[in-house]
Formats: C-alpha cells, structure tokens, sequence
C-alpha cells in the first residue's frame, strides 16, 4: 500500500546497459551445460527488473522453443526452485499463483490470502485478478466466494474487489467521525459490531485510516490494533490486524512475517520467497530499515545465519546490502 512506484525503494533495478540477447546465451549456457551454474541464474534473475526479466522470457522462448520458467523447474530444485521460478515470474502471476495455491491446497490458507489481500494496491489487485482469470479461467471472486464465508469472508471479498478510496485528502472531522463508529462498534458496547470495522478498514483510504487511528487512541486511550485484538477473533482479527499494520507502514509489516518465517526451529520457506521476492522490486530498502530498527541486526545477517547454500545467497542477493 505503499504510494511509491516499483523500483524507487526496491532492491532489484533495471540493469543499465541491459543486453537481451547476451542475458539469454548466459542463461542457455547455465542451464544447457553439464551441471546448471546456480550463480548465473541467480545473479541474472536478481539484477534485472521485472520488465527486462519479460524481455528475456520471450527472447529465451523464441531462441530456444522452450519456456524459462519451465527449464529452471527442470533444472533446479527445492527452494531454489521456487525463488529462481517466482523471480522469472511477473509480480501480477506470482499474486495469482499464490492466491490460487492457498485457495486450492488442503483447507483454504488464510494467512496467504490475508498477507496479499491487505498489503496489495487496488492496481496490484486489479492485475493479479487479471493474471489468475488468464491461468485459472475464472476470477479470483468466484473462487474466493465458494472459499470463504462469514464476516471474514465479507471482508475478503470487499478487499479482493480492488475498489479501496485512493483519495489523498484527509478530512479530519471524517477520520474522527470513523474513529469514533470503531469505538462504538467495538469497545463501547457489548458485543461487536464487526461489520463496521470490515467497511471502514477494507473501504477508506490508506491517508484518511492513518489520521483515524490516531484519533481512534485519543478516543479510546488504547490502540486500534489492541481493541481488534480484544474484541474480534480467528481469520477476520488476523485480517484487520494485518490491514491496521499495513496502513501504518507496509515494510515493518513485512519485517515482522520475514522475521517470524526465521524465528524458531526450521525456516518457513514458503513465507520467505513470497515476501523477498514480492517486495524487492518494491520497498526492500525500507524493509532492511524496519527490520534493523525492530530486531537489532541486520536482515542479511539474519539470512546469513538462518539459510545456507544457493537459496541463501540467492536471498541476500534480494536483499541487497549488509546494513
């Protein structure tokens, strides 16, 4: 939800003087040859920008018959795999690939829903419907009806629509007006309300939510987050919380889930390629930032020490500089 533009605080940029034709005989060479040479792969796939990584896609195609995407899955394997997949990949059919994924695994996965859903922009959503309706043949909407129900489904479905107000204008008498329905919804009275805090939080803008939660904490004495935490449970609290995160700032909500797929015994891999690979064209930079302000280290020698092999050096790649 971030109002800057790919690329401005990511740390994968177009390469300056970009060689289409040069990139694809390295990668042939990389892939052909006896053994695949990781470190190209990698170090093409984390220096170019998502356009110049389309590029390559369709002049690899017309060179060779075959499809990029397909040769590194032959290719490689694991993790790897998956990074080296994702980053070949525009931003708009990972989206759908991963909504699709936690729609369709075994039981609906809502933490996948909830992380893209409530950190996308109405531009971001509006391509990744495009994408999944181009692979999957049917929108993310009528998926999604027969996924989730309830409040927390009401809620989804509003976000997934992409319609979130982009005005930049704050009215402070109309953030406090809503300030002031959150608290009556929820900590004023018995019982919630949920509805409202689904229109207000999936509807309003990102400015016009920042000024009310700021008036929501002169109201109520508490934060916003805090009351949710109280008062709603299960799929929709994770949800609103996470919408709450996002509008206070997207890369700390980001530090966090890449600090927690680290934390604790095994690495949630799945988690870490999603969020490295979907931000780095994005806000990477602030991230690093958030992530050093929040833990006391730094987000590559966390990835130094928590992830080893190509994988890992792919990962440091994304994430750029030591600080």
């Amino acid at each position: 939800m971030s109002d800057l533009w790919p690329g401005e605080r990511g740390t994968i940029k177009a390469k300056a003087d970009f060689n289409v034709s040069e990139d694809v005989a390295a990668l042939r060479k990389a892939i052909e040859g006896i053994g695949t040479t990781e470190k190209t792969l990698i170090d093409i796939l984390t220096h170019r920008s998502s356009s110049q990584k389309q590029a390559i896609s369709k002049a690899y195609e017309e060179t060779t018959k075959r499809i990029l995407v397909n040769d590194l899955k032959g290719d490689t394997k694991g993790s790897l795999e998956d990074l080296l997949v994702a980053l070949a990949r525009p931003p708009a059919v990972n989206d759908a690939k991963w909504l699709n994924k936690a729609i369709k695994g075994a039981g609906t996965d809502t933490n996948i829903l909830i992380e893209i859903l409530a950190s996308r922009t109405n531009k971001q959503i509006k391509e990744m419907s495009a994408a999944f309706a181009e692979v999957i043949k049917k929108t993310p909407m009528q998926e999604l009806k027969t996924e989730v129900s309830g409040d927390f489904g009401k809620a989804i479905l509003l976000l997934a629509e992409g319609a979130r107000d982009e005005s930049t204008n704050v009215n402070a008498d109309k953030a406090k007006e809503d300030a002031k329905a959150l608290y009556q919804a929820g900590e004023k009275r018995l019982g919630t309300d949920e509805s409202k805090f689904i229109e207000i939080l999936c509807k309003r803008s990102i400015p016009h939510l920042r000024q009310t939660i700021l008036e929501y904490k002169n109201i109520s004495g508490k934060t916003l987050q805090k009351s949710i935490e109280k008062e709603i449970s299960g799929d929709l609290e994770e949800l609103l919380v996470a919408i709450v995160k996002c509008v206070m700032s997207t890369p700390a909500y980001f530090a966090e889930k890449i600090y927690k797929s680290m934390k604790g015994a095994g690495t949630d891999e799945n988690t870490l390629t999603r969020v490295m690979v979907s931000r780095g064209e994005i806000d990477m930079l602030d991230i690093r930032a958030e992530f050093k302000k929040l833990y006391q280290r730094s987000l590559y020698k966390e990835i130094s020490s928590d992830v080893s092999g190509s994988y890992g050096d792919c990962l440091k790649m994304i994430c750029g500089g030591e600080d």
